[in-house]
């Protein structure tokens, strides 16, 4: 089938498709190459990060829900940016804004999950919630600084049980991952609450949850019209 044949959305699904694949490939190839060189324990590390790439499908899969290809191809690219870039290869000491631009990214995900969580609840006529806009947008806040401050335990815990160096400098560098992951979350709560205001059915909010909606119906047999 020619490209003039293809719509817009079957272009994208082929292009996320083909970034998580490729960025799966390039972790397995590193994995070998490890290996061959006797950095074993990093040959391992990278094994454990390409087992995680798979966790969206896995859990998709285990609680029968199809998980949407723009979320499973930022899920890969976060994990192959921050674990294998990041910690493996060193990017956080060699780059001083790699680790404050991952966490800001990872604010800003966290908060469109934690927004659409509460947006699909809502939105269900079998489950009894009618929240306020203000509410939704407050939730999707604190969903990204609990996810945000779990993450930090689990350096800390690393750093501690393993001798690893995720935190970096301490105290310091936690604070500033918890204050840069705040303000990317507070920048979508207010567009969050900016989409529940005024109902802009063109934004991509409301774009990635019709996609998750048609993806899983029987999810949504309540749902309000």
């Amino acid at each position: 089938m020619s490209s003039s044949n293809l719509s817009v959305d079957t272009i994208i699904y082929l292009a996320h498709r083909r970034i998580s694949y490729s960025l799966k490939i390039v972790l397995g190839l590193g994995a070998v190459l490890l290996i061959w060189q006797g950095r074993y324990q990093a040959a391992l590390e990278v094994s454990a990060i390409l087992c995680i790439t798979f966790l969206p499908v896995l859990l998709g899969n285990r609680f029968q829900v199809k998980i949407p290809y723009e979320f499973e191809s930022l899920a890969v690219l976060f994990v192959y940016l921050s674990l294998f870039l990041g910690e493996i290869q060193g990017y956080y000491l060699r780059f001083w804004w790699w680790d404050l631009v991952l966490h800001a990214g990872s604010g800003f995900l966290l908060g469109i999950l934690g927004f659409l969580l509460v947006y699909v609840l809502n939105e269900k006529e079998d489950v009894e919630l009618d929240l306020h806009p203000k509410f939704v947008a407050f939730f999707a806040f604190l969903f990204a600084m609990g996810m945000g401050a779990i993450w930090e335990v689990f350096e800390f815990s690393m750093d501690q049980l393993f001798g690893s160096n995720m935190q970096k400098s301490g105290l310091i560098d936690t604070m500033w991952d918890l204050i840069v992951n705040g303000i990317a979350a507070l920048m979508i709560a207010i567009l969050g609450w900016a989409f529940f205001r005024t109902n802009t059915r063109d934004s991509f909010l409301e774009r990635w949850i019709d996609n998750f909606i048609e993806k899983n119906p029987r999810l949504f047999r309540g749902k309000r019209r």
